[in-house]
């Protein structure tokens, strides 16, 4: 099985994917393709910065024994993205000891199909790539990937398979938390779907302000984007909390969870010699 890891600055995922799916190549998958193809199993645990490499080791194991898997040895291929260079020299370390395969890790040098046009390409974070590569490969042409994460990053690709650039925000979650930590009336809430956009409550009133907020900023945003890239551009959200937001949302067009563990697979392919 191929395991992709995402290394987020908040959440840290795991996808498992069997061997005879992976998209050889990754060329354009077929029309309709979600980014769930092939992805047997998933695990989200919190990012640890202190966590040693046996602790990933132990927990993935654990994991992986919960699902009736042979443990570490299912593995027969490893690809990274991380946001987090700690965690990543982590994971190399752990893959050293505890894994007989050779991890790719996105970065610098690695192949992924698709010009960087960014000032300084290395600037560009390896989530932002795989996301990239993957909405591309599911929805070909210009498209735009919002990724509701610990940032809301929007990220743009052109009909010619180009990453363009984009723009980054404050995530909903670390917005909050800094609205809770600086106002001491306000406290912490659920982030759920209010009654109204007209809140009878604090706590409704700030769900309120959060759902339909973040929804707009993403509408405008996305608005902008397809003023320079077309009005033909597809959008896809990805990322924790899209499936919430983008309900709410009228420029969103499809709602891929998976969509970096996808890119990741297809990013394996082409850096795997008997593969790509």
């Amino acid at each position: 099985m191929l395991l992709a890891i995402d290394v987020g600055n908040t959440q840290t995922v795991f996808g498992l994917y069997d061997s005879d799916s992976v998209v050889s190549g990754g060329g354009p998958a077929p029309q309709g393709r979600k980014a769930d193809y092939g992805l047997s199993h998933n695990f989200r645990i919190a990012t640890v910065a202190g966590r040693t490499a046996d602790e990933h080791a132990l927990l993935l194991s654990q994991l992986l024994d919960m699902r009736g898997l042979d443990r570490l040895s299912s593995i027969s291929g490893l690809v990274v993205s991380s946001t987090v260079p700690s965690i990543t020299t982590t994971l190399r370390e752990m893959v050293d000891r505890w894994f007989q395969v050779e991890p790719v890790v996105v970065g610098p040098g690695i192949r992924s199909g698709m010009a960087i046009l960014y000032d300084n390409p290395k600037e560009v974070g390896a989530d932002r790539i795989a996301n990239a590569v993957a909405a591309f490969d599911l929805y070909p042409g210009p498209c735009l990937i919002v990724d509701f994460g610990t940032a809301t990053t929007f990220d743009a690709v052109s009909a010619k398979r180009e990453y363009l650039g984009g723009a980054i925000v404050p995530g909903i979650e670390i917005s909050l938390n800094a609205l809770f930590a600086n106002a001491a009336a306000l406290r912490n809430v659920e982030l759920t779907e209010p009654r109204g956009v007209i809140g009878k409550s604090t706590v409704e009133s700030i769900q309120s302000g959060a759902l339909y907020g973040f929804a707009e900023q993403a509408d405008g945003l996305c608005r902008r984007f397809k003023a320079e890239l077309g009005e033909n551009t597809t959008v896809i959200a990805t990322g924790g909390l899209s499936e919430l937001i983008s309900g709410h949302c009228k420029e969103i067009d499809f709602v891929e969870p998976w969509l970096t563990l996808h890119g990741l697979r297809l990013i394996f392919e082409m850096n795997t010699p008997s593969r790509g």
